[in-house]
């Protein structure tokens, strides 16, 4: 017997097994009015009710339904609305400008698109078929009590696309299917002991890789979904606290957040010998990763993957083997990327490219054919990261290959630079890119964010990094910034720090 695998299948298990239960709890401090505590049952039922109303509408299965929007108990609403029901959720950035949000729209051919209200005065020009502001203009879609149309599932069909984060400057639309998702879903579920004890708060964006897959795992075992809007480090220690959170996802900006938070706690932080935290986006220093063992008493947990991969490809947990290990000892270890979730493979190409062949691999790249054909070569995706397997299976990675610096002739890995630079106690972000030099064809640059009240200078910066690296790795410049460009999941866009420096050239390596 072969049951094709959808994503009606995690919620369908939470209704049936869970349907009494508190499911969501909603943001209550947004521009639209916050739903009402839901349970799994109402959660189906509004999942269903979406459906019929995108039935009424005359949308075709298979037609795609975009939401621009802070998280919000909708946009879960959404996730399960579309999918579930065989049409393609296209969850988008709210970060991006309205030229951006209307590509996006305009290339997935998206017919619906739902807003949060507090993005109208930014994106109210994007034009498309229908739109609906969230609150109580989307709420009116929903047709209650009315079963949507059937629909065979299939899990090869397109269930979401999902596009690139902004590391390159055009985004790329990532087809995955129900396959995908599930398979994602339950790996990464499993691998980080998601249970239905578990509290969940979204801090990670849910528009990204449709929350890293976690409202899929965290529904079908029946646990608790908290929505925060917005990151802030005092809001998550007291969210947890509040509702007795036990799980989160995110970039190691949110760690930052949550370690300067904590340090004015007034008393024991939360969480403490309870939580987990699971990071990705960057390397975090191998400092970071130990405050959170050591200041927070959380367990700290890294991820490596891709929106092409749906996103998980490994996975870095502490293991009883490293039970007698300082707290320091662990993180270095806890800071590669990690050994290969159950079902990946992974490999070097000859230059040191990271390969990985996995069922959470993208479909393709929604309406670019030669893009698919570059990413997947041979049964392999290239995952454009530069990286070294170990002997004991585990990766790390060393650079973005378009970041990898050339000076002289050598290459330098930004990310070790951008460590070596984190441990100094006065900064609190950095970025490390490649600028023109006539001499050495391309120079190392520092643009470095101080921690609160913190001073120092270009020189003693530099003078740190001669002391830890070869001084051909150390920045020959360093430029101090109030903040630097990032996506809304904490990667540094590089291509746009590059820019500036590499304008009116013809390439963008020297």
């Amino acid at each position: 017997m072969e049951i094709p695998l959808t994503i009606a299948d995690h919620l369908r298990r939470a209704e049936v097994v869970y349907g009494d239960r508190i499911a969501i709890i909603d943001e209550p401090d947004q521009v639209a009015s916050p739903l009402p505590d839901l349970t799994y049952a109402r959660t189906a039922e509004l999942s269903r009710a979406m459906a019929a109303g995108l039935d009424a509408m005359g949308l075709d299965m298979g037609a795609r339904v975009a939401m621009v929007s802070h998280n919000a108990a909708r946009m879960l609403v959404f996730l399960f609305g579309t999918s579930a029901f065989g049409r393609v959720g296209v969850p988008i950035n709210f970060r991006l400008n309205v030229e951006e949000v209307q590509y996006i729209v305009d290339h997935s051919g998206a017919d619906v698109l739902l807003m949060d209200p507090e993005l109208e005065a930014d994106l109210g020009d994007v034009k498309v078929k229908h739109r609906f502001l969230n609150g109580e203009e989307s709420d009116s879609l929903f047709l209650e009590g009315v079963e949507p149309r059937p629909w065979t599932p299939d899990e090869s069909s397109t269930a979401t696309i999902n596009y690139t984060s902004g590391t390159t400057a055009r985004p790329k639309g990532v087809e995955m299917t129900h396959r995908n998702l599930w398979l994602n879903a339950a790996v990464f579920g499993w691998q980080t002991s998601v249970n239905d004890r578990d509290v969940y708060l979204h801090t990670l964006p849910m528009f990204h890789c449709n929350g890293w897959g976690m409202p899929y795992a965290v529904t079908a075992m029946g646990g608790k979904h908290i929505v925060l809007r917005k990151v802030d480090g005092p809001e998550i220690l007291r969210r947890i606290e509040q509702h007795g959170v036990t799980l989160l996802c995110g970039a190691p900006a949110v760690i930052s957040a949550v370690l300067d938070a904590a340090a004015d706690w007034d008393g024991p932080i939360p969480g403490t010998g309870t939580m987990r935290i699971v990071v990705a986006g960057a390397p975090p220093p191998t400092q970071t990763i130990e405050r959170v063992e050591t200041e927070l008493g959380w367990e700290f947990i890294q991820i490596y993957g891709l929106t092409e991969t749906a996103p998980l490809l490994t996975m870095s947990r502490s293991r009883y083997e490293w039970d007698d290990d300082t707290p320091a000892e662990r993180a270095v270890r806890l800071s590669r990327a990690g050994a290969p979730a159950l079902g990946v493979t992974m490999s070097t190409s000859a230059d040191g490219e990271l390969l990985a062949r996995s069922n959470h691999v993208l479909k393709s790249y929604w309406a670019q054919p030669e893009a698919t054909a570059a990413a997947l070569v041979d049964d392999w995706f290239h995952t454009g990261d530069g990286g070294v397997i170990h002997d004991d299976g585990y990766a790390t990675i060393t650079d973005r290959k378009k970041d990898v610096i050339i000076s002289g002739g050598e290459n330098v890995s930004s990310i070790e630079v951008e460590d070596t630079l984190f441990s100094h106690p006065a900064v609190a972000e950095v970025a490390v890119i490649g600028v023109p030099d006539e001499k050495w064809g391309e120079t190392i640059k520092a643009l470095v964010v101080l921690a609160d009240g913190a001073s120092t200078d270009e020189r003693a910066l530099i003078d740190h990094c001669r002391e830890i690296l070869a001084h051909f790795k150390c920045p020959t410049s360093v430029e101090f910034r109030d903040e630097l460009s990032r996506t809304a999941t904490g990667k540094l866009q590089k291509f746009k720090l590059r820019a500036p420096y590499w304008s009116g050239m013809e390439k963008q390596i020297n």
